[in-house]
């Protein structure tokens, strides 16, 4: 049989791989910094090429590495199934989910039949109160946040980028007087969702109307309730291109074709140990495959 590399070398390889970090690998498997180093050279000189690019303070993968790390982490995660599964007694997984109601009843809720198929052990419990990232690690495994950015301290991994639409009822376009121009936005009330008040003015500023100020300002908590006081005829919502495309109402148009990139996204975002966590790893790996078709 060919001589394999020690497992604890892959291992702290994989670790490293998946935080970007040496001091964050060495905390989750219980190493000092220096010993997990001497891991991945290690490993590094049994194969006679650098897995990495050494930065300041992070760890970041080169083609090899990133080659390597695609063919080997799930046999890992595989090994370590087969153990924990010989080990074990809890026959049920759960997870415990923060997200937005919006994103849960749009994108994730539609495809759960797909991840019950791949994963029929694995339950989630669902929470759609608010400060999500705030609370995990004390209610929450993990969550699907809508921000700007994340605490670097926290894993986090981008699930979208999007462009910010104005949508309002499609009778807005009827009558004497259509809404066309930017400018009418005085004379209209705008829709804002409390977890993204930067959509309004990122979208003012593309359109080149800095100074227009609506009539008033409408604040929500809820993504569902905006597109619907949208449809009828409260307001315009300034809300995400996949809001709107995924929304599918007839009731609702996008006003004024000017192209604004959003400066939030949707981030699924867990503590670093969290991740190793077979019910948050298993939902996590899913939910990457699953975005990338989407």
């Amino acid at each position: 049989m060919r001589r394999l590399p020690p497992l604890g070398a892959i291992e702290a390889f994989v670790q490293v791989a998946r935080l970007g970090s040496v001091k964050a690998a060495a905390t989750e498997l219980a190493l000092s910094a220096p010993a997990l180093s001497r891991r991945v050279q290690s490993l590094e000189r049994f194969i006679d090429r650098p897995l990495f690019e050494r930065r300041h303070q992070a760890m970041v993968l080169n083609s090899d590495g990133e080659r390597l790390l695609a063919q080997i982490a799930p046999v890992l995660d595989s090994l370590s199934d087969a153990v924990e599964a010989m080990t074990g007694t809890v026959e049920v997984l759960r997870l415990r989910l923060g997200i937005l109601p919006l994103f849960a009843s749009q994108r994730l809720f539609p495809r759960l039949g797909e991840l019950r198929a791949a994963h029929p052990e694995l339950h989630l419990d669902i929470d759609t109160a608010g400060h999500g990232v705030a609370r995990l690690g004390e209610g929450l495994d993990a969550v699907i946040a809508l921000s700007r950015e994340i605490d670097p301290t926290l894993y986090a991994k981008r699930l979208d980028r999007n462009s910010v639409y104005v949508i309002g009822a499609k009778t807005l376009l009827d009558g004497p007087d259509p809404v066309t121009r930017p400018a009418q936005l005085a004379e209209l009330t705008a829709l804002i969702h409390r977890e993204m008040p930067d959509t309004f003015t990122a979208w003012r500023e593309s359109a080149g109307v800095d100074d227009v100020e609506p009539l008033a300002i409408d604040y929500f908590d809820s993504g569902a309730l905006m597109l619907e006081a949208a449809a009828q005829g409260l307001g315009v919502a300034f809300m995400h291109e996949s809001h709107f495309q995924d929304a599918r109402d007839p009731r609702l148009v996008r006003l004024f074709d000017i192209e604004v990139e959003s400066p939030y996204s949707y981030w699924f975002v867990c503590r670093p140990r969290a991740l190793q966590q077979r019910p948050v790893r298993m939902f996590h790996d899913w939910l990457i495959r699953t975005i990338e078709i989407l």
